[in-house]
């Protein structure tokens, strides 16, 4: 069943926040605050996936990206495990692309764990590509690749 993608609501935050800490563990998922934060920066853009049909029905993930002149940032993405490899996470990635283009992104970053095998292959399988290792990045200890993603006014480059 194909996610509905809305943008989000505020009265979505208590369910995010709970999606978020599901998603992460402690102290890598993001406190109330900081998440309130990144959703209020000036360029943020946050869409939510919604089961609309039988038991599944509510929020399965979301993505909060911003964006700042031609560069933009996925902030975190967040599938409910039961919802992975549904084609969920695709969803929001590629629908964050197309309105990140729309407001003349051109660069997306982002960052993910080295040890998450599972999210670098997401990633890359949508084009995103390692630049550089962030030592420490997560608790002071985890490292993280930086990845980069070049975007067209119609969205996600195509390869060359």
């Amino acid at each position: 069943m194909a996610p509905t993608l809305q943008r989000y609501e505020p009265a979505d935050f208590e369910t995010l926040h709970a999606i978020d800490r599901a998603c992460y563990p402690r102290g890598i998922a993001y406190s109330r605050g900081t998440l309130r934060q990144f959703l209020e920066l000036p360029g943020a853009e946050c869409l939510v996936a919604r089961l609309n049909e039988g038991a599944e029905a509510g929020i399965a993930g979301f993505i909060l990206a911003e964006a700042e002149g031609a560069d933009g940032r996925i902030i975190t993405i967040d599938v409910l495990e039961a919802h992975r490899r549904a084609g969920v996470g695709t969803a929001l990635v590629r629908t964050i692309e197309e309105r990140l283009a729309a407001r003349g992104v051109r660069r997306v970053a982002l960052e993910t764990a080295t040890s998450n095998t599972a999210a670098v292959a997401f990633w890359q399988h949508h084009g995103y590509r390692k630049s550089r290792v962030l030592r420490g990045y997560y608790l002071g200890r985890l490292h993280a690749y930086e990845m980069h993603k070049a975007l067209t006014a119609r969205g996600p480059a195509q390869p060359s």
